[in-house]
């Protein structure tokens, strides 16, 4: 499963559309005003169905995932020179980053869950996510959402 995720242009906080190769609305995200990022994950119907939460007064960056209201997990980041590195308490999987901070890969174990990939030379972020199960996709788009927001955490 490919999706495209694209920052809106016009928004005063963090919004996206993430959408399949075909073009349809698969998640939307809307960002709420806080003390640090907070990020609400609709499915395509607009139902609540994930947050994405920092915590503040971290040393490093941390984000609390939400499925539901229900807290399943955390995304840290890693103190490291070279190479982006995340702590990951979700599902027991890694993320392995490329040292210019544009692909990453998700991993269980040996199975490869997701694939990221941005693309350069648009006016607002936008990835490439490809899913090897569907049934992972918000997981990843969590994932995303917390390296994206640790990118502005830096800027």
């Amino acid at each position: 499963m490919r999706l495209n995720f694209k920052q809106r242009f016009f928004s005063w906080l963090d919004s996206y559309d993430i959408y399949d190769e075909d073009g349809n609305t698969v998640f939307t995200v809307e960002g709420q005003l806080s003390w640090g990022h907070c990020l609400h994950i609709n499915d395509a119907y607009g139902s609540h169905i994930g947050t994405l939460q920092e915590k503040v007064f971290t040393f490093l960056p941390q984000f609390e995932i939400y499925i539901q209201d229900q807290y399943v997990g955390c995304i840290k980041k890693e103190f490291s020179f070279f190479k982006p590195q995340f702590t990951i308490d979700f599902n027991g999987w890694q993320v392995d980053g490329a040292w210019m901070e544009w692909d990453y890969t998700i991993w269980d174990g040996q199975r490869q869950v997701a694939s990221i990939s941005k693309e350069l030379f648009h006016l607002t972020d936008t990835y490439l996510i490809d899913v090897a199960d569907p049934g992972d996709a918000l997981g990843a788009l969590l994932v995303v959402l917390a390296i994206d927001a640790e990118k502005c955490f830096r800027s």
